[in-house]
Parts: structure tokens; C-alpha cells; sequence
């Protein structure tokens, strides 16, 4: 189980992450122990997009810039590939097409015009919440941005239940699909949203319940999709995954900034 769990985090950083972990085992149950470790590989990126974010603001450079960094750093740790699934996604869903065909455009290298108008707004959404965040201080934004990354990934281990189908034969979507017990997705699910209502309540008031509240409300706006493009698509791939992250990831910061005193 110890031997598992080691090939189940190389998994979980080796295929979410840039970080130079080296995969060793790509069956079945490496799949299912690397999804059930997804939230620790966003967490790692989470933190790494919190610490230059807050150092900047700290250091004077006023929170659009610490807005940008934070939504940087995931896609660079990512080597843009959700942001890519993210395009392709909106791509073949936008193309209106049967499900052959519309899979045919997402593994196309170019980006279409409905790519490229859901990357815009999704990022210029990333950046508003984090400079409204960061605007109220430094942990504000911080924490937001762990949380968003935490978020995300969960997302993606409940993509990979049992009862959700591969689009392909081939790829990390297959690779995956589920592979996860539903309960052990609802278990990891559990300790990451209590997990993010720790969080908020280091900053007090109804910090707890705002950030459990955007974890189970950028779960559930993943979830609507993931049910599309199962429906679409006929199950998921890789690109629909990484569409799923942004998603949540997104969904997670816009709620976060609910209630919020807005940035002048």
C-alpha cells in the first residue's frame, strides 16, 4: 500500500504538473491513487501561486500585478495544457458537430475563435477576482489562490469516478476514467472542502463558510459540464479535464469574491 501510494503521488505530479517527478507505473491502480492525490498536486501549485502573489503585494506593487502572477504560475506549472483543454473543449463543443467529429477538432493543434474567446474571459475572470482579493490584503489573495488550485484538482478526481466513461481509447482521459470509487471520491471531496473552510477561517468572520462555499459551488459547475460533455462527447478526455480545472479553478475565485468590499 506504501509502494502504492509513492507511484500514486509521482502520478498525481508527473501528469498535473511540470515538477520533475518521474512517473514509474501507468496502470490501473496507479491512475486511481494519482486522482486521489490530484488536490495534494493542486495544493503545491496552489501554494506556489500564492507565495510570489503575496510577496509582491507585501512589497508594494498593488494587487493587479499580484492578480497576474497568481493566474501565471498554475499555467506555467501546467505548461499551459489546461488552459489548452480548456480551448479545445470549447472548441468542439462549440462546433455544434457529432461526437466523431467534434473530437476530430479538439485534437487539432490550432485554437478556433470559441477557443479563444473562453480563454479570454476565463483568464480576464481569474485576474478581476484575484486583484479584488488581493485588494483586501495579502492572505486574502493568497489563500484564494491555494484554494482555486486545491478546487481544481478535486474537480478532476471526480472526473475520474467509476460510471464516467472514456471519449477515447487512447490518452489520460482513458487512462483514468473510473478508475475512482465513488466513495473514495466523496471521501478525498470531504477532506478537501474541509480542508478549504479551514483555510478561510484563518481569516475570520465567515471566512470558513465563504471558502467551503466556493469549493462545493465550483465542484458543482464542474460537475454541469463534465455531465455536457459526457453527453456531447461521449465520455472524457484529457482536454475535457483540463477544461473541468479552469472551470473550477474560475468558478472558485468568482465566489470567493462575493460579499467582498470591491477594489477602487
Amino acid at each position: 500500500m506504501t509502494s502504492l501510494n509513492s507511484h500514486g503521488i509521482r502520478f498525481a505530479f508527473g501528469t498535473l504538473t511540470v515538477l520533475p517527478v518521474r512517473v514509474t507505473r501507468w496502470d490501473r491502480e496507479t491512475a486511481r491513487a494519482g486522482m486521489l492525490c490530484a488536490p495534494l498536486a493542486g495544493l503545491v501549485v496552489g501554494l506556489l501561486a500564492a507565495v510570489p502573489g503575496g510577496l509582491l503585494l507585501l512589497l508594494g506593487s498593488g494587487p493587479l500585478l499580484a492578480a497576474v502572477t497568481s493566474a501565471a504560475v498554475p499555467a506555467m506549472l501546467t505548461r499551459g495544457l489546461h488552459l489548452d483543454g480548456l480551448a479545445d473543449t470549447a472548441d468542439g463543443l462549440g462546433s455544434g458537430k457529432p461526437a466523431d467529429d467534434a473530437l476530430r477538432i479538439m485534437k487539432q493543434s490550432d485554437i478556433g475563435p470559441f477557443g479563444v474567446i473562453t480563454l479570454l474571459f476565463v483568464l480576464l475572470a481569474q485576474v478581476a477576482a484575484l486583484h479584488q482579493l488581493y485588494g483586501q490584503g495579502w492572505a486574502y489573495g493568497a489563500v484564494a489562490a491555494a484554494v482555486a488550485a486545491v478546487t481544481a484538482r478535486l474537480a478532476l478526481t471526480l472526473a475520474s469516478r467509476r460510471g464516467v466513461p472514456p471519449a477515447r481509447p487512447e490518452g489520460l482521459g482513458a487512462a483514468v476514467a473510473g478508475t475512482v470509487t465513488v466513495r473514495g471520491a466523496v471521501a478525498v471531496g470531504a477532506v478537501v472542502v474541509a480542508g478549504c473552510a479551514g483555510a478561510g477561517a484563518l481569516l475570520g468572520g465567515y471566512g470558513a463558510l465563504r471558502h467551503a462555499l466556493a469549493a462545493v459551488a465550483a465542484l458543482g459547475v464542474a460537475h454541469l459540464l463534465l455531465r455536457h460533455c459526457v453527453r456531447r462527447f461521449g465520455g472524457v478526455t484529457g482536454d475535457v479535464f483540463g477544461a473541468l480545472a479552469e472551470t473550477a479553478a474560475t468558478t472558485a475565485l468568482v465566489v470567493l469574491t462575493f460579499g467582498q468590499a470591491p477594489v477602487l
